[in-house]
């Protein structure tokens, strides 16, 4: 099977995203979000903290999350979701059941390393 690719771009265009890792250091339920999400505190290092809306629910418990590092883009403006304002993305891909898996380092690195 072919995969479509939506549109190409510059390798300038991709640069203007700033992808990082950071570690999640709160997590819980986020009732008053449309779909089912936790709000999420996460640790960028030298970045500094960021808060996130993930619906992650199905595949992770808050309990679960606490300590996991993660990669997010983190130069998107604030977007307030319900009475929750969400700073960066959380990247994840979803499996066969549409349901979100985090993207994460392989091994640990540095809270707010730069991917390239």
């Amino acid at each position: 099977m072919k995969t479509i690719i939506n549109s190409l771009i510059n390798f300038e265009d991709f640069d203007k995203l700033d992808i990082r890792t950071g570690t999640i250091i709160e997590a819980k339920p986020f009732p008053e979000a449309y779909k089912p999400a936790y709000q999420l505190i996460i640790d960028f290092g030298e970045l500094g903290e960021k808060k996130s809306s993930a619906q992650i629910t199905q595949l992770y418990t808050v309990e679960g999350l606490i300590g996991k590092q993660i990669i997010a883009v983190v130069n998107f403006k604030p977007k307030q979701i319900a009475n929750f304002m969400s700073e960066c993305l959380v990247l994840g891909v979803y499996n066969g059941n549409k349901q979100v898996v985090l993207l994460q380092p392989e091994q640990q690195v540095q809270n707010g390393a730069k991917i390239y």
